[in-house]
């Protein structure tokens, strides 16, 4: 062997040995710096709890009775999806673009990772992060880091929890996860969330190009957003497509024909003003804060599934009803007050309006003055009002002039439910809820409830044994202790000097009703109290004989529930929402049972019925038969406060109870006349095109041809007081 031949052996031989050397102490070291993280000398890594149930926060559902979902609860607008209920579409197009051998390594690709280095060199950046690494990753806080050390152990931080989540999950629970945890934009957290908000669709449904668009959006949510950026969302979607037909999850020809696609949305948003029962939604939200806190839930974390009683269908409906006449009543009532204002020398309500606007609490809290915050009222500005005609109009009035723009619109409370169990089918707070916030049915809004009150008086009279055929005296009626008080008859008219009970609630004679409280003694507004409060009415109500006029301030809730006491054999039923809510472990934690009192006797009950089906037939409530042309048992009653400031109707059939309540939102804004401003002519008719909605149904709602009997015998006459045909044509003329 030659000098030179030994010398390049023998340097050969030691460089070969060093290089081993150097190999075998960075596998050491790594070693080493593997198991210090994995004891956490560089910070603690995720709980093995956290691993097996990651902590994302997920939005809370609310479901209706037939399993539509009517909106979420929500920090993270986020809702788990199975592995089952995700298109198949969906995971090719993430594998092909993501992470290609997913089912082939243990979490870590480490070819892949080699291959980093290669394409550093040709100059080109290229990510090896796994599926399960990126999960991974998003159990962990995001921070900068300050030095290389800080971001070598949370790489390896990184890598360990992507090997501990293949050891405990299958494949598809990690891909399931993954697209459970990640943000798509719009608000949208999970690919169940992401598919409704772009697309209006469930994960099961998404074709091949729309899980294109969602995967492609991956790489940037808002670069990629097609809502944003149509044109780059377009040509990432494109690049997905080709990343799918490379690996053979499209062939060429579908590849061809899905890259020439627009894109096509079906985008929204979610919204709490929009949807389904917004304002039920709200209401609902408040009573649940406060349960969570007391149970120790979060409500926009946790995931909670909650299910309600409303009927979706029903709803819809009821929405319906609601706009459709009242839009035609808000007509009528710009017409009725052509050229003047209606809140007249009552200015001080627009001054309230201007200090209850945001703009104007805004304005106070920079410190303005008062004459300075009018000057900015009376500015013209662009904004955005509600109208029902053209929806949402783009406009410029000052804010002075917007205050008195929504001084003008009627307002609603409609609630429908089910007098045997309680439960809620339908809750219509207000008009729009984006513009009107104020919940009309809940049990804090009350207004004056007018005769819809009158017949918890007949029914006092019909429990202490009164006939409904009992002939009073149509007279003035005089109460000791109130010399002064004389109420009159609606109507001024005193024509006929005397007629039955059946008649005096038939046409809602005042003064057959104060005939009904003097006979009952001086005790009457006490007693007619305890029968209300029997009736589920908690709201203060007046000690006075005023009490039988429905001088009282009432909300939507307790009436219809009140009323349901006559549909339920004289068995008041709570009216409940809430069915169950069910934790994110399918755990129930919480049952909802209504209470129930035994309020009247059934025959008193059936007796209440019979009088409310006369209203409807051929009393002041004669259109939900000869108009709307409602059939079967129906029974009812209008309600009309002092200078028609709130209209009322309530109906009843065996197994639905709907009331609905009409007006300003202030008292002092209201109609002139009678036949617009009853509760037969606001109020009533939202009730009939909702009954007929419903009726139209057959698999929804059917109402039954008569009131049933009650078990025990009726001991007082009914059979009395036949109509005549003039009685009708009269009540008719008068209404038209």
């Amino acid at each position: 062997m030659s000098l030179k031949e030994y010398f390049f052996n023998s340097r050969f031989r030691k460089l070969f040995m060093w290089m081993w050397v150097g190999i075998f102490s960075a596998l050491t070291l790594f070693g080493i710096l593997i198991m210090f993280v994995s004891w956490g000398w560089f910070g603690e890594l995720p709980a093995l709890e956290e691993l097996e149930n990651p902590k994302t926060y997920l939005a809370s559902e609310i479901y209706s009775e037939d399993g539509v979902l009517l909106g979420k609860y929500y920090l993270q607008n986020r809702s788990n999806a199975s592995f089952n209920e995700i298109s198949p579409n969906v995971f090719n197009a993430l594998i092909a673009t993501e992470d290609i051998r997913f089912y082939d390594h243990p979490g870590i690709d480490f070819r892949g990772a080699s291959s980093i280095v290669l394409y550093a060199m040709i100059g080109k950046k290229r990510g090896a992060s796994t599926i399960t690494q990126q999960l991974a990753k998003n159990l962990f806080p995001r921070k900068k880091f300050d030095n290389v050390i800080n971001k070598a152990t949370t790489k390896l931080k990184e890598w360990i929890t992507a090997v501990r989540i293949e050891q405990r999950y299958t494949k598809e629970e990690i891909i399931t996860m993954y697209l459970n945890t990640v943000e798509f934009g719009g608000n949208a957290f999970g690919i169940r969330s992401a598919s409704k908000t772009f697309f209006g669709k469930q994960p099961s449904e998404l074709e091949q190009n729309e899980a294109a668009l969602l995967v492609g959006m991956l790489k940037g949510i808002t670069k990629f957003n097609p809502i944003r950026n149509a044109e780059k969302a377009l040509s990432r979607r494109n690049t997905v497509l080709e990343q799918m037909n490379k690996y053979d999850f499209i062939s060429d020809a579908a590849y061809d024909t899905l890259s020439k696609k627009p894109i096509v949305l079906n985008y929204q948003e979610e919204d709490h003003n929009e949807g389904l029962a917004p304002y039920f939604r709200e209401h609902l939200r408040m009573e649940l804060l406060q349960w969570c806190e007391d149970n120790g839930y979060n409500l926009y974390k946790d995931g909670l599934k909650i299910y309600t009683t409303i009927n979706s269908k029903m709803q819809l409906m009821a929405e319906q009803s609601v706009h459709q006449h009242l839009s035609d009543m808000q007509r009528k009532f710009y017409n009725h007050w052509k050229g003047k204002e209606p809140w007249g020398r009552f200015t001080e309500l627009i001054t309230a309006g201007v200090h209850r606007s945001d703009r104007y609490r805004i304005l106070k809290l920079e410190g303005k003055s008062e004459d300075d915050i009018m000057k900015e009222f009376n500015k013209p500005v662009h904004m955005k009002v509600f109208s029902y005609t053209r929806g949402e109009i783009d406009t410029v009035m000052t804010p002075l002039d917007s205050v008195k723009y929504y001084k003008y619109f009627l307002q609603c409370g409609f609630m429908s439910m089910d007098p045997t169990t309680g439960y809620v089918k339908a809750w219509v707070g207000g008009i729009n809820h984006k513009y009107f916030k104020y919940d009309h049915v809940n049990i804090n809004s009350k207004r004056q409830v007018g005769s819809t009150f009158k017949p918890i008086v007949y029914t006092l009279a019909m429990d202490n044994g009164w006939s409904p055929c009992f002939i009073a005296p149509n007279q003035p009626v005089q109460f000791e202790g109130y010399p002064d008080y004389d109420p009159q008859n609606a109507d001024g008219k005193y024509d006929t000097p005397e007629m039955t009970l059946y008649r005096g609630l038939q046409f809602s004679v005042n003064r057959i009703v104060m005939f009904i409280m003097k006979q009952l003694g001086p005790n009457a507004p006490q007693s007619v109290i305890e029968l209300a409060r029997k009736m589920g009415i908690k709201s203060d109500l007046p000690p006075y004989p005023s009490i039988a006029l429905g001088t009282a301030d009432l909300s939507v809730y307790e009436m219809v529930g009140a009323y349901s006491t006559f549909a339920n054999k004289g068995v008041w039923t709570e009216p409940i929402y809430l069915k169950q809510i069910v934790d994110k472990k399918g755990n129930v934690v919480k049952v909802t049972i209504p209470k129930t009192v035994e309020a009247i006797s059934e025959p008193t009950a059936y007796i209440m019925e019979k009088m409310l089906e006369r209203v409807t037939a051929h009393g002041t409530a004669a259109k939900i038969k000869y108009q709307y042309l409602i059939p079967g048992a129906v029974g009812g009653k209008t309600g009309t406060t002092q200078s028609y400031s709130d209209g009322w109707f309530i109906g009843i059939t065996p197994s639905l109870v709907s009331g609905c309540w009409v007006g300003c939102e202030d008292r002092a804004v209201h109609f002139r006349s009678m036949d617009l401003g009853a509760g037969g002519a606001m109020a009533m008719p939202i009730w009939g095109y909702y009954m007929q909605k419903i009726t139209a149904d057959k698999t929804l709602f059917k109402i039954q041809p008569e009131f049933e009997l009650p078990k025990q015998p009726i001991t007082v006459e009914m059979n009395c007081d036949e109509y005549n045909k003039e009685d009708v044509k009269k009540l008719e003329l008068i209404e038209e």
